[in-house]
């Protein structure tokens, strides 16, 4: 496998991790790159780095964004999020991933993109439907806050240096299966 190749599977998964926090803001970040030449994208998905492509996600992430600190407008977007990140934490694993065979391709963006998105957006949806139980989502400002904070440092560590942005994937899962350990009922 080429260097090339194993940056490119850093980059989808720092990207994947951050569909888990905010479905659109990774795919603005991408498309943005794109857009500058920062990263190329596969044959099939060079439309990301248009610039139709480019407004039209940073108008859904601007509004994804601001509707996240709307306390029940929040839990109802986790509802409809959690399928959109399994797709977009696949697509952007797809677009991504360079020189391997289609059938190795789609089997990563399947199980790492997808699976990592989900698990992340999944973990986040119970963590806000639980601070709206324990607080009247007065505290769901402040998680939409960190989430989004986290989707940007994540967004920006997988194009600038995705070696980084795999540690932070790593660190965030640890994080996340802690805090469900703790959570978890015991028999």
């Amino acid at each position: 496998m080429s260097p090339d190749t194993i940056i490119s599977i850093f980059l989808g998964i720092g990207l994947a991790a951050s569909v888990g926090f905010r479905v659109f803001l990774p795919l603005f970040a991408l498309s943005f790159a794109a857009y500058l030449g920062v990263w190329e994208l596969n044959d099939n998905w060079q439309w990301i780095g248009s610039l139709t492509a480019l407004i039209m996600l940073g108008v859904a992430m601007i509004i994804e964004i601001f509707a996240y600190f709307i306390p029940w407008v929040d839990n109802l977007l986790d509802s409809l999020a959690v399928p959109l990140a399994a797709i977009a934490g696949t697509a952007v694993m797809v677009s991504t991933v360079a020189n391997l065979d289609p059938v190795i391709t789609w089997s990563l963006a399947i199980i790492a993109g997808g699976g990592t998105a989900t698990a992340i957006k999944g973990a986040n949806a119970v963590g806000r439907v639980t601070s709206s139980t324990t607080t009247g989502g007065v505290a769901n400002p402040v998680i939409s806050t960190i989430e989004t904070g986290t989707a940007v440092a994540v967004s920006t560590a997988s194009i600038l240096v995705p070696p980084i942005a795999a540690i932070l994937v790593i660190i965030i899962l640890f994080i996340i299966f802690r805090i469900y350990r703790k959570l978890r009922p015991r028999k």
